[in-house]
This record gives C-alpha cells, structure tokens and sequence, in this order.
C-alpha cells in the first residue's frame, strides 16, 4: 500500500522524505480520512503515528486552494501531547510536513518565554502543539480560544494522565468548539483513557493496531548479569562492545544520571545528561548535541526522556531496572523505530534477578542471561575492527598517498602500522575489568530440587557469620535467602551453614568473598549484622557467653531443616525476593 493523502502538498512532502509506504498505524487512520470521524487509536510509540494525525488533520486545515483563513488567537488544530519534548518534536515533523501547504505552527510549551508565544499566537497559527499545563495558562488568560478548532490531537494520552495532567486535559476540551473532531492516540487503553474517551468522543472508531509482544518487533533484548557495585563498568563495556551510532542510558534517579554521565565523560565517551534538574536551555543544547553527531550517547531519567526520538538510536542500556512494564517498553521503544533495528539491555544484579525475569516473561521472550563483556572480549573485537576500519578501505588521494610516500622513505611500514593501530586505540575508550556473579539458567537448575551444587569444593570459601542463632529461631530455610539478598551473590557461591546458640556461620565460595564483603557493609533495614569469620571447631564452638555447644550443618553445603520461625515479621518474605 502506498501513500494516498488527497492532498498533493502533502504528498509531495512525504516523496521529498523518502515516504512510500505507510507503517500500519498510518495506513489504518488513512482510511478514515474522508469521514471525519473521531478516532481512538491504541499504537505504541514509535510506530509513525506523528505522520498519521498529520495527515488525517490535512482536510481540516486544507482545501484544494489552498490553507484555510485562520484569525488570531484562534487555530483550527489543536495537538496536545504530555512532555514538551515529544511537543517540539511533534512540531518539527508536522513543520515539515506542511511546508509546501503554507500552514503555520506554533509551540506553547513549558520552559520557554510565555511572551513570544502569546505573540505568535496573536499572529495566527493553523496547528498549536503543546503541553497541557502551558496550554491551559494560556487559554484562561485570554490568549488562545479554541472554539474555531476543527480538529483535537491528543498524544500519548495515557502518560497525560499518568503525569497528573487530568484536570487541565478536561479544562481545554470543555473549551473547545463542540463540532471538532478528535483524535486519541494512546499506547495502553486503561478504564480512565477510556472514559476520557466516552466523554468527549462521538461515534469514535476504533483502532487497534496489532503489534508482536511488547509492540517493539524491531527490538532486541538482552539480560546481562552485573555485581551491583561494577553497573558503571558494564555500561562502559557494552558501550565499547556495541558501538552503536546512538544509545540512552536509563537511570532511576538524578544522581545515579549524574554520577554515570560523569563517569562516562571521564572514561573519554561523549555523553549528555537528561534529567528534570536541568534547565530547558540546558536540555536544548543536550538534545542539539545528540541530533548533530557531537554526542553519541545519552544517560537520562524516565521522567526527562519521555516523548523524545533521536535519529540513529541503537541501543538502549537500562542501568537500573525499571519500576514496571510500561516505563520499560517506553524506554526500548527509543529505538527499534520506522523499521529500523534496535538493541535493549537489561543489567540485573542476583537480588534483581527475577524482576528482569518478570519483564521479559510479559513480553513472551525466552530468559537467556549472558555474562557482562569482558575487557578481553572486548580487546579482540578491537582487533577486528582495526582491520575492517574505513581509513582502511576507502580509496585515498593524491595527498594521502603523497603523505605515504614520505612516510615509508623515514619508517619502516612495521613502525607506520603500529602508528596506526595506537591511534585507533587512543580514540576508543580503554574496556573495565568486570566481574561475573554467576548466575542464569544453569544456577536455576542448581537450586531446584536436586539441592545447590556448591561451589565452595573448586575454588575453596571464606566464613562469615551472622548475630543470630538458635535463641533468634534461625533457620536455613529464610537464612539462605536473607544471606544471598544482602550479599547479592547467588545460592550456588554459599557452601555449609552452622547454627549455633547465639550466632551462625557461613561458608562463602572465595572468588565471590570480596563481592560479598563489599555488599554487606551496605545499609540494611533488617538489623541482622554480617561479618568476617573464624572457621567453626568442627566438633563444637563458643560463642561469645563462653558457652560451649554443637552446630547443626550438612557436610555437602545443603543446611539442615530446623524447626524455628525468623525472629522478625519482615524476614518471612525474604526468600520470594532474594
């Protein structure tokens, strides 16, 4: 199916950009065109609904002579979205879009000068594209009136409402002219879209786009084990190993985005920040940066990234999980978009394990976990891109070769090939050492029901012990799991277990002691203290009263079951979450 807008302007624009085929979300609204009926369409983002709403808005800003008169203060369209990022960039497809159709546009968003855009608008502006919260300022100060419109875009409707943006949605379509006609596009259809819907839609067909699991056909993810304290490494590692044309990092929180892009600048990448702290000419030059080549990778926060589509985006590294379903295909969906490929990357420390599970379970995809790139690993793809580099292949000039000549009269091409290979290697940033915790689908095995196979008897253990024993009713059955969540390690680096009167002691397997030291120094709301060790007398023990008495214990590692429950309410659920 080709493109078949009955607006030639358009049409020209769509050639011009290379347009022949409608992805099914713009193809599937197409065909309502001539109806003028109020639409409800579910697609996910990045699916081409941008070039959808604009083409099916061109009647009511189009006739065959040419743009509708429009009057100040008053446009015929409306385009509504949640972030004034996604609001820009809507601004710049539709611009041009509509640049042969003589249509003008203006943004009303927050962050920027309120005084031009009431100019603007005074000017007179066939579409107004903007954020819910500038728009409503506006319209209750006197500088936009809305009963011309002919047509209502909301975009990505559901985050509106997610975002908080309810009341000031329902006060700009009360505003509205009563006879336009509107057009829903949200990714999900909850029950507060759907009334939203109902309430101020008539007749609205509906669209579903059918999509593959998760809506990102084009994606795909990976889940890459990480010690938690080595996330930063890994990132650089798969940075180094991917080496996209573009990639976001997603972190949680402004300092985790802080500290990484920082360490990502440090290690000689060139990389941005997008966080809500920043300023609007701050997150400009950032986004500028990005669409312009000067930087290649950007660490942002959910709430900074929304709405924002970069050209080139391979790659999306998820450094801390995501808090639910929805944020994590919003945050692939950054890439894999109009057709192109894209890669997402789940890092997960053990005690994170089963939540990057849970994801990849809703969206129907096979669990394989891999271990983080190793500075090895790494090294030797170096080697192999030195010899397919570009410099390499393309053909040179009269001044490279003239440049050649000279240089192979005073060196040898052994020294001149050296030369070469340390320049290439001076520009990448050096790989990080990391580390492997160890676990995956061979370790699920190992915990099930034929008992952990240890892995104390290859590589040896350190002892640890905990404040706790028999007079606390310590047990193995939500000991193992409390010690593995606060060590981050998994059940397979934990050997013999011995509960005593007053405290227990571990075995953990040598090459995972250090992680496991680093990580139980760190703040814990469950009291029990964790600390280095003495190897228990193997026939008795004394605890710190002096007392002496026997140990309960499997000689292969498995730890006896004890009767006895956990001496606080709160460590019943520690095994569901270790």
């Amino acid at each position: 199916m080709t493109f078949a807008t009955r607006h030639p302007c358009l049409a020209h624009a769509l050639a011009e950009r290379g347009y022949d085929q409608p992805t099914p979300v713009q193809a599937a609204v197409l065909e309502w065109e001539d109806k003028d009926r109020d639409l409800l369409v579910s697609a996910q983002t990045g699916s081409g609904k941008t070039i959808a709403y604009g083409l099916a808005m061109g009647s009511a800003l189009l006739t065959e002579e040419g743009p509708r008169r429009i009057v100040a203060n008053a446009p015929l369209a409306l385009i509504i979205a949640p972030t004034r990022e996604l609001a820009l960039q809507v601004h710049r497809e539709l611009s041009w879009l509509y640049a042969h159709a003589g249509v003008r546009l203006v943004t009303c968003v927050g962050g920027m000068d309120p005084r031009r855009e009431r100019r603007d608008l005074d000017n007179g502006a066939h579409i107004v594209v903007g954020t819910p919260g500038r728009l409503r300022d506006h319209l209750e100060r006197g500088a936009l009136n809305l009963q011309h419109l002919r047509a209502v875009v909301l975009d990505e409707a559901d985050e509106m409402l997610d975002l908080g943006f309810s009341e000031d949605l329902t006060t700009l379509l009360d505003a509205a002219a009563p006879e336009r006609r509107m057009l829903l596009f949200s990714a999900t259809l909850p029950k507060d879209i759907v009334a939203l819907a109902q309430r101020y839609q008539r007749d609205a067909a509906r669209i579903s786009v059918a999509t593959p699991a998760g809506g990102h056909a084009d994606i795909d993810y990976r889940l890459v084990r990480v010690v938690p304290d080595e996330i930063p490494l890994v990132v650089v590692n798969l940075l180094r190993q991917v080496e996209a044309p573009g990639a976001f990092v997603f972190c949680n929180t402004r300092e985790t985005s802080r500290h990484l892009q920082a360490l990502l600048s440090e290690r000689g990448f060139s990389a941005v920040l997008l966080s809500g702290e920043l300023s609007q000419n701050e997150r400009n030059r950032a986004l500028q940066a990005l669409r312009e080549g000067r930087a290649r990778i950007c660490v942002a926060t959910d709430v900074a990234a929304r709405g924002i589509d970069l050209p080139n985006l391979g790659l999306v590294i998820h450094a801390d999980l995501p808090n639910d379903q929805a944020t994590l295909q919003h945050r692939s969906g950054r890439t894999g978009r109009a057709g192109r490929k894209g890669l997402s990357i789940l890092l997960a420390s053990p005690s994170r394990r089963r939540r990057a599970e849970q994801f990849l379970k809703a969206l129907g995809l096979p669990i394989q976990w891999q271990a983080p790139p190793s500075a090895e690993e790494i090294r030797k793809l170096d080697q192999e891109r030195l010899l397919q580099d570009t410099l390499l292949t393309e053909p040179a000039g009269e001044e490279d070769q003239a440049s050649a000549a000279m240089l192979l009269e005073t060196h040898s091409p052994q020294a001149i090939a050296a030369a070469f290979a340390r320049l290439l290697r001076e520009h990448r940033p050096a790989p990080e050492e990391v580390r492997d915790p160890g676990f995956g689908p061979d370790s699920r095995q190992r915990d099930g029901q034929n008992g952990r196979r240890s892995q104390i008897s290859d590589a040896g253990a350190v002892w640890f012990k905990l404040g706790i024993g028999r007079k606390q009713n310590a047990d193995p059955r939500w000991i193992l799991p409390m010690i593995c969540r606060r060590g981050q390690i998994s059940r397979g680096a934990i050997g013999a277990i011995r509960i005593f009167e007053r405290e227990t002691k571990f075995e953990v397997a040598a090459p995972m002691a250090d992680i496991f030291a680093a990580n139980i120094r760190l703040p814990d709301s469950d009291g029990i203290r964790i600390e280095p060790a003495q190897p228990p007398d193997s026939h008795a023990h004394s605890d710190r009263n002096g007392d002496r008495h026997g140990a309960k214990s499997s000689a292969s590692g498995r730890p006896q079951k004890m009767a006895g429950k956990p001496p606080r309410r709160k460590l019943e659920s520690e095994e569901a979450r270790a």
